[in-house]
């Protein structure tokens, strides 16, 4: 009867201590609601009369996408280099967790995470330190993240959030950041490329070095050859192919500092900074370029 006492309040307290941990690691998590009315952080622009750009306001810039924009070849590519197993688990994957620590035991330092593609969402919503507590609350929160959300709805996401480097967030952005196109005009070699940046967007970046950039995206071709995505001529090809890096240039930015200034004042008094700079608005004037960039070169000139 002693025996039978002391068992119950060891499982009555080991329950209060899986409580008050779960409590702990989940009081601030943001609420899944946040993440199906997904509104992040939108660019605002500031257009001349005939629809060209003239000014932009924002805190980080991103323009948001469908998934039925993004081209497979730039899907599949994430998948082989970050998931391939992505439509199979359920926010975490325990073998790729295994499969991770395996090669990092072999190479003796850490060459390869076990972070799946949800867990890497769930971290962008998250702090960025380092610790064991992060840890628990990016696997809660992937955990909630697939029960309530479909796999399409969270690569959506996963696709806009994420950070590419050169002051891109998300594909589209970083597909205008990089090569000057649309999403789904990228070709395969270019796919591979911003597919390999999410992984350290710094060290990774053409800008700053075109020979590690060309080793991720290799890395990532033989990723999606191993996978079936793509046979390994197509890789051959798209791995020799010379990437002309065009950053996304407008000649109408910037042509008229202080009237998109004054503009810029009239909207954070009238909506605010949170619509301003995060809210993605539209904003249509009367500047016509031709003149402005006519009357540029007139003060210029004397």
């Amino acid at each position: 009867m002693r025996l039978l006492k002391i068992l119950l309040v060891l499982i009555a307290g080991m329950i209060l201590f899986i409580s008050g941990a779960y409590f702990y690691f989940t009081r601030d998590l943001p609420s899944l609601g946040t993440l199906e009315e997904y509104h992040p952080n939108l660019v605002t622009n500031v257009y001349s009369h005939d629809g060209r750009i003239i000014g932009e306001f924002y805190i980080e810039r991103r323009v948001v996408v469908p998934l039925s924009k993004v081209p497979p070849h730039l899907i599949t590519a994430f998948l082989a280099a970050e998931d391939t197993r992505f439509f199979e688990h359920e926010g975490i994957s325990y073998i790729s967790i295994l499969r991770a620590m395996f090669k990092n035991m072999l190479a003796g330092k850490v060459v390869q995470g076990g972070s799946t593609i949800t867990q890497q969402l769930a971290k962008s919503f998250l702090s960025s330190e380092r610790k064991l507590s992060r840890k628990v609350r990016e696997a809660i929160l992937a955990y909630r993240i697939e029960k309530h959300l479909t796999k399409d709805e969270i690569l959506t996401l996963y696709l806009n959030q994420i950070y590419f480097g050169n002051g891109a967030y998300g594909v589209q952005t970083a597909a205008e950041s990089y090569f000057g196109k649309d999403v789904h005009d990228l070709d395969l070699a270019e796919a591979a490329l911003l597919a390999g940046l999410p992984k350290a967007p710094s060290k990774y970046s053409p800008y700053a070095s075109m020979e590690l950039a060309r080793k991720r995206q290799e890395f990532v071709l033989e990723r999606m050859v191993e996978e079936g995505f793509i046979t390994a001529e197509d890789a051959g090809k798209a791995a020799s192919k010379k990437l002309k890096l065009r950053p996304r240039k407008t000649d109408s930015l910037g042509i008229a500092p202080y009237f998109t200034e004054n503009i810029r004042i009239y909207l954070e008094e009238k909506y605010g900074q949170e619509a301003l700079y995060k809210g993605g608005l539209e904003v249509h004037t009367t500047l016509d370029v031709e003149a402005q960039r006519a009357a540029n070169i007139a003060v210029r000139d004397g």
